[in-house]
């Protein structure tokens, strides 16, 4: 019988405010996949489920294994690679792979990992890429898209590519069925790309590599994008955009600057948004950690970090380091506040859940989806009290 996974949440998740608000850390998209659809593929198995929130447990369910089952948990913060692996498959029942005093993988009989942890921990001396902290998301997407492109596209074909782009090093970028790209400049000599399923980038965009555009997604007329950037499915994006991570079905359709940012899933940027992603006097950017209630260091360079279901007006201006919770509605003509706690309606009055919920509803439904009974659940947990 093959091991079951499962993908556990850390005491530390609430770090990842405010993506972690409404997923499992796990289910967080850095460069084309998720961290559990990485797994998944580095495992060459599915499905791997998760442990959790309570809020989040009917969205991301755990599935239980069979008693007799040998159960791998798996740190949902971990990236996999090569030498992560070969530990994991040398490791027996009751022991448990450490990295600097934190626990990476555990592994058990059937359901009992609810036990108390044994004394016989391995330490694990190679390498380790963690998901810690909201601004990990986009610095490690660089590398996150090279692995990731090799995982989607190894053995593969890719898609012809029209003779209307002109194109570097063509061999580093790969096409999926039903793509449309005609009249762009495609460069991959600075890493490669990846275009979806059913994606299109439309005439005279410009794109450098890493890039990847997932299924369905578009990228508008004369848009310039330059790597590491990431887009989910069904997003459209357009403008300026630099360094970003896009979560499924997103928009920032029109021209505006957007760099060194991470934009959850169902988040709308109106016209001519941009953001600072670079203080004025060059020192470090610091970010307003909300599990904290302190500001920490991000580095050089931050722009924006939006939640799930926030949007914001045409012509919004986002400062340095700017962090927009989960379900907000900027607007206003002014920078808005660094810090907006999740529904926040303008920057000082409260989104009332009722509006949020049907706002919600209507903007999912403009892409064919539905507010579900557990998307509905997340949010009134969310909501603040």
């Amino acid at each position: 019988m093959n091991p079951h996974y499962i993908l556990f949440d850390t005491p530390e998740r609430d770090l990842l405010y405010p993506f972690s608000h409404t997923r499992p850390v796990a289910a967080i998209k850095v460069g084309l996949l998720s961290i559990r659809e990485k797994w998944e593929r580095w495992l060459n198995t599915t499905p791997i489920s998760y442990f959790t929130m309570d809020h989040l447990q009917a969205r991301y369910p755990l599935i239980k294994a069979p008693k007799s089952a040998l159960t791998i948990l798996l740190n949902g913060h971990l990236l996999p690679s090569a030498p992560l692996l070969e530990a994991i498959r040398l490791l027996e029942p009751g022991q448990e792979l450490y990295k600097d005093g934190r626990l990476l993988v555990k592994v058990i009989s059937g359901e009992d990992f609810f036990s108390p942890a044994t004394s016989e921990r391995v330490n694990f001396d190679g390498d380790i890429v963690r998901i810690d902290l909201p601004w990990h998301i986009f610095q490690f997407n660089d590398q996150a898209i090279r692995d990731d492109f090799e995982l989607l596209t190894a053995g593969r074909v890719s898609a012809p590519l029209s003779s209307t782009n002109k194109t570097f090093n063509t061999d580093n970028i790969f096409i999926e069925p039903g793509a449309v790209v005609e009249c762009c400049i495609l460069n991959a000599a600075t890493g490669p790309i990846y275009i979806g399923k059913d994606a299109q980038v439309m005439e005279g965009s410009m794109i450098r590599g890493p890039f990847g555009l997932g299924e369905s997604s578009v990228v508008k007329m004369g848009s310039r994008i330059y790597g590491a950037t990431s887009v989910g499915h069904r997003c459209v994006v357009g403008g300026e955009i630099k360094n970003t991570v896009f979560f499924d079905h997103s928009n920032k359709g029109h021209d505006g600057y957007l760099g060194d940012a991470v934009i959850g899933e169902w988040c709308n940027l109106g016209a001519h948004t941009c953001c600072s992603n670079m203080k004025n006097n060059a020192r470090e950017v610091r970010i307003w950690m909300e599990a904290r209630q302190e500001a920490w260091s991000a580095g050089p360079k931050c722009g924006v970090l939006m939640g799930d279901y926030s949007r914001c007006s045409i012509n919004t201006m986002f400062n340095t380091g700017t962090v927009i919770g989960v379900s907000c509605n900027v607007f206003g003509s002014n920078f808005p506040p660094k810090f907006m706690p999740s529904f926040s309606w303008g920057g000082t009055d409260r989104y009332r859940l009722d509006e949020a919920l049907r706002d919600a509803a209507a903007w999912m439904q403009l892409k064919g989806q539905t507010l579900t009974e557990s998307d509905t659940q997340i949010l009134t947990y969310v909501f603040p009290g």
